[in-house]
């Protein structure tokens, strides 16, 4: 696939999951009105849309039914977001700002805010149980696999790990302990719900994307990381980034910024040794790696 065609692909999985997720949030006019319209807020119309992107590209890498992939990639993408609203409360990270506009908390309140959150991550689930193009199996398999990625053992398990290590001398192991469970868990869920909807695809493809999924989802951090120190949040009239500001232990911090970016690179190189064998229906997962570790936002 030429460049241009896969990026053609990136913006309809963005489009496509846009139309999705319109189609699975309350209305804002539907009480409470507040509440629906502060979910819409920190859903609709930001972020690229990465973790579904990956989903529709692992289904083609499979040969799965794009439209089967739909709903748990809404699903994905409420947890992504209801994460990012709580990240961002006084309480966590105490951000303002979120691509650009408003904070959920500052454009309505720390409450709705709160109230957001929790509602965004119960849709997730209802979405899942309810969708009817995917066998009750396959449901229950999926809302497994996203709650196990969500919760202490993950995604939020991770937040804590991140909260705790404040206190704490700062080493790699601990630091790729925490992204892969507060970062890597969601990325790696969606890729296994996407093969999840081919009951009888062949346990070490399988395996072999679960693995490319973690790789990618170090890999994608390291990128955050080094994106923050290229950030433009200035503190006493210097820029740098926020973990810096909040001396927040990053890999570039422990490891050297060009070691980090080396790092970056081995893990994609891993994430790609993942998929040999997957022809080129996994080109659009290969363009994705490459796009995920040298994004430059």
């Amino acid at each position: 696939m030429a460049d241009t065609d896969l990026r053609g692909f990136l913006a309809q999985s963005q489009a496509r999951v846009e139309r999705a997720l319109e189609r699975c949030l309350p209305a804002a006019d539907i009480q409470p009105a507040r509440l629906h319209a502060a979910m819409r807020y920190a859903v609709l119309g930001a972020g690229k849309r990465i973790r579904p992107t990956l989903m529709y590209a692992t289904a083609q890498a499979i040969e799965s039914d794009p439209g089967l992939v739909d709903t748990p990639a809404c699903a994905v993408e409420l947890i992504h977001a209801y994460s990012l609203v709580h990240d961002d409360l006084p309480a966590m990270d105490d951000d303002d700002l979120r691509r650009g506009r408003l904070t959920c908390h500052k454009a309505f309140d720390e409450a709705t805010a709160i109230l957001t959150g929790d509602a965004l991550q119960t849709l997730a689930f209802q979405v899942l149980a309810l969708d009817e193009a995917l066998a009750e199996a396959v449901r229950v398999r999926m809302v497994a696999t996203l709650a196990r990625a969500s919760g202490s053992r993950g995604m939020a398990g991770g937040q804590a790990m991140d909260l705790a290590a404040e206190s704490q001398p700062p080493d790699l192991a601990m630091l790729e302990n925490i992204h892969i469970h507060k970062t890597g868990a969601l990325i790696r869920a969606g890729v296994c719900m996407a093969t999840q909807t081919k009951p009888d695809l062949d346990a070490q493809v399988a395996e072999r994307l679960d693995r490319f999924a973690k790789y990618l989802g170090l890999a994608f951090q390291i990128r955050d990381d080094i994106l923050d120190i290229e950030g433009d949040k200035s503190v006493l009239g210097k820029t740098i980034g926020k973990d810096q500001a909040q001396e927040k232990a990053t890999y570039p911090a422990l490891m050297g910024l060009a070691p980090a970016r080396e790092a970056a690179e081995h893990l994609i190189a891993e994430a790609h040794a993942c998929l040999d064998g997957l022809g080129r229906g996994a080109e659009a997962l290969r363009w994705l790696a490459d796009y995920m570790v040298r994004r430059d936002r």
